[in-house]
């Protein structure tokens, strides 16, 4: 989620309490999301170039999550929250803040279940992403940073009656993420670790109360970019940390803070929160692209940084699984990040 340029103050919507996700909710989760959501495939990755960095007994499970409704996993969370709302609820619609996927999720799930979406999406979103929203049916309102697009969609909940679905937080969201962590652990079995990416931690947060549930020896990882190291921070400080200025290209991941109950599951579920620099995040859709041929959001590329950068020598020799989590970017842009030096 990129809300840059954002404060974490005076938010009008703030997380849901009381979100507990238990191995039973996380299984209904799943079995009601399979009629609607691609059940998107595990790749196990047969690599000249891993063997190098990890040892020849690794092998690297690749959750290809960008092949999701809407382009990325928050399809999952946004169709979750819509799932449960009533006739009356789906009939005023929904709304949502975010420059890119949630935002695309929420248009996605809004034509999806017959209903109606009016996002908010801040000024340094990528047109082509405010583009798609449009396309999908949402009509899209712009703000100047985070705090004023979270404040926006409040009123805009309050005053026209429609939910809102936060980007990261909650019961119905964090359902969705977790049961992306269950069915990556049904097709690829046992694994000793999983790399993760960090923005405002959602993602991470389920899949890893997921993963640690069903497979408590597995050790997880966080990966955030240098310049947008909110959990990072959190976890240094022992609670949830603000970062007011974001600064990095995997705008997926440029949240400006962890909410409680993010950094909480985070906190508990995850063993550490690495770093990755910008360039590493380019060289990574690079290997992606060369290997896999897959062309992907910086963000997607991040837990592929994590896994041949800072985590290398603490993977080594093991079965480790990694999320690709999104694909919604222009060729432009795509073509721009690959051709920086």
């Amino acid at each position: 989620m990129d809300l840059q340029r954002g404060h974490h103050r005076n938010l009008s919507a703030p997380e849901v309490p009381g979100v507990v996700l238990a191995p039973a909710a996380i299984t209904d989760a799943l079995e009601r999301l399979r009629p609607h959501l691609v059940e998107t495939p595990v790749h196990w990755w047969n690599s000249e170039t891993l063997p190098a960095l990890l040892g020849p007994a690794s092998r690297i499970a690749v959750k290809l999550e960008l092949l999701q409704h809407s382009g990325s996993f928050k399809a999952r969370g946004a169709m979750l929250n819509v799932l449960a709302l009533d006739a009356a609820e789906r009939a005023r619609g929904i709304t949502a803040i975010s420059s890119g996927n949630h935002a695309i999720a929420t248009a996605y799930a809004a034509r999806y279940f017959g209903t109606t979406a009016k996002v908010v999406m801040l000024q340094s979103a990528n047109p082509a992403r405010v583009a798609l929203c449009r396309h999908l049916g949402a009509e899209v309102l712009m703000a100047a940073d985070g705090a004023a697009g979270f404040e926006l969609a409040a009123r805009v909940a309050a005053e026209e009656g429609r939910t809102f679905i936060h980007p990261f937080d909650g019961q119905m969201t964090l359902l969705g993420t977790a049961s992306l962590g269950l069915e990556f652990l049904n097709q690829a079995g046992a694994l000793d670790a999983v790399v993760i990416p960090i923005g405002g931690g959602g993602l991470c947060a389920g899949m890893a109360a997921a993963i640690r549930q069903w497979q408590p020896a597995c050790r997880v990882f966080g990966v955030e970019p240098v310049g947008a190291n909110a959990m990072f921070r959190s976890f240094a400080l022992g609670r949830p940390a603000p970062v007011n200025e974001i600064r990095t290209i995997a705008d997926s991941l440029g949240a400006p803070f962890a909410t409680d109950t993010t950094y909480r599951l985070c906190r508990e579920h995850v063993e550490d929160v690495v770093l990755v620099e910008d360039d590493q995040i380019r060289a990574a859709m690079a290997l992606l692209f060369h290997e896999l041929k897959l062309a992907v959001e910086p963000a997607a590329a991040a837990a592929t940084a994590a896994l041949v950068g800072p985590l290398a020598e603490r993977l080594q020799g093991l079965r480790v699984g990694i999320v690709i989590c999104g694909t919604n970017i222009d060729f432009p842009s795509y073509a721009k990040h690959l051709a920086q030096p």
